[in-house]
């Protein structure tokens, strides 16, 4: 992790996907959030517009990268940004970009986290399925 990072801002022309607050039962005695629930807050987070371009069912088959860049506490604000960045027959690449919203001081928005994952689309057999022609 970086042991500074530059303050920022959430996405002004995006929209998050996602958008909650850890609480203490998701971190450890330090007030340090878990990163296997940043991981599947993100893991939500991407099978939205998997899903959407799926017109149904998707299934995570991958996660490609993982990239923790601060840490995130209790009581931060924490924003999930996803967006499709490749397709394929079945399968769907989409990339979420995580930012935490400080609680203890307004203006204090710091990207922690970035990850790729990769869903494919199943029926309702659960067979990977071809995406929709758009």
């Amino acid at each position: 992790m970086d042991a500074e990072a530059p303050k920022t801002s959430l996405p002004p022309s995006r929209h998050a996907i996602l958008r909650v607050m850890p609480q203490p039962s998701d971190a450890n005695i330090h007030g340090d959030v878990f990163g296997g629930w940043i991981m599947s807050q993100a893991d939500i987070a991407a099978s939205v517009p998997a899903a959407r371009r799926a017109n149904g069912r998707v299934v995570t088959v991958a996660v490609n990268a993982f990239t923790f860049k601060q840490p995130v506490f209790v009581g931060d604000l924490v924003s999930f940004y996803a967006q499709i960045v490749k397709t394929g027959k079945t399968s769907v690449t989409v990339f979420v970009e995580v930012y935490a919203e400080r609680q203890h001081m307004q203006s204090d928005v710091v990207k922690v986290t970035e990850a790729t994952f990769t869903y494919v689309a199943t029926d309702d057999t659960r067979r990977p399925s071809p995406l929709p022609v758009i």
